[in-house]
């Protein structure tokens, strides 16, 4: 690995954040198209896809600095067989996406967004607005208690609420129920927050069946990827009452919601604002370019994909 140089090139690849490209300037050659010298890329935006097919254009290309801490946009598997080292950015927004979820999670039971909209609209002078459902009694069920999905734990710890998840593996040192499948945890509990990430593996796990076991009175929250959930199953089931309503950050074809969820006016909807704060989009930013400058810096990536960790901790040694 060579050291850090105003003449390293990096291509910068999506609409990037004020404070990326004044990072990226700062100490880099930056580019915005296929050159043969570009050694990173720093991407920001999930929709151009990130595979061995696009890095072909980069023969010189030794790592891919991520925005975000979902990157099922970038085939991390097939880069790192290459060499090449991808990033992303963790932990600076775990609190915020966290929040966010908790926010969510009450304002789809206690119908916040629908309440706000009936005294707008004047009706509250006509009339109280109806009684809605509570958190009481509930319990909630995490598919995928990572980083974020524990911080959204902690918060609904302090909301009395019961807590089981399901992932891959049992985790040792959680003291919430395991549930070796889906399906299990959506039959104990009445509340399915997804917060998983996307990708093949994940692709439309939360099914008819899965929303199904929610019961009646279930309520679905993704703040994970849309694409965890299968959409039309989700409408179908909202439809013919099988669950009670859901509350959405993510969708399956991003920006575009389908009017079917858009119609109904007991779910909520947010356009994928998880971590969409002025402090934690900066942190992110500066997490995009300090895994830059501490690559070509020689002295190795700071947040490697977990696919990538073995390859960026070898190559930081050499």
């Amino acid at each position: 690995m060579s050291s850090m140089s105003k003449n390293a090139r990096i291509c910068a690849v999506g609409s990037a954040p004020p404070l990326v490209d004044k990072g990226l300037n700062e100490h880099f050659d930056v580019v915005r198209e296929a050159d043969l010298e570009v050694r990173g890329l720093a991407v920001c935006g999930g929709h151009t896809r990130i595979d061995g097919a696009f890095v072909e254009l980069f023969p010189k290309l030794e790592i891919v600095s991520s925005f975000g801490v979902g990157y099922d946009h970038v085939d991390a598997a097939s880069l790192a067989k290459r060499g090449i080292v991808v990033t992303h950015t963790p932990d600076v927004l775990t609190g915020e996406v966290a929040d966010l979820a908790l926010g969510l999670l009450i304002s789809t039971v206690r119908q916040l967004p629908q309440v706000d909209r009936y005294l707008r609209e004047g009706k509250w002078l006509k009339g109280a607005y109806p009684l809605t459902t509570t958190l009481r009694g509930r319990k909630v069920g995490i598919l995928g208690l990572g980083r974020i999905g524990k911080a959204i734990a902690m918060r609904l710890e302090a909301c009395d609420l019961e807590i089981e998840y399901h992932g891959r593996n049992a985790q040792p040192d959680v003291a919430y129920r395991y549930h070796p499948t889906l399906l299990g945890l959506a039959q104990s509990c009445d509340v399915l927050m997804v917060v998983a990430s996307g990708g093949a593996e994940t692709r439309h796990i939360v099914n008819k069946e899965v929303l199904e076991a929610l019961g009646a009175d279930g309520i679905l929250i993704n703040v994970g990827r849309g694409t965890v959930v299968d959409e039309a199953a989700l409408i179908k089931a909202l439809q013919d009452k099988k669950i009670l309503s859901a509350g959405l950050d993510v969708f399956e074809d991003e920006p575009r919601v389908p009017a079917e969820l858009i119609a109904m006016e007991h779910v909520v909807l947010l356009p994928h604002v998880g971590s969409a704060s002025v402090h934690t989009r900066n942190a992110m930013g500066q997490l995009v370019v300090d895994n830059l400058v501490s690559w070509f810096g020689g002295k190795g990536a700071i947040t490697p994909v977990p696919e990538c960790q073995t390859l960026a901790a070898s190559k930081a040694k050499g």
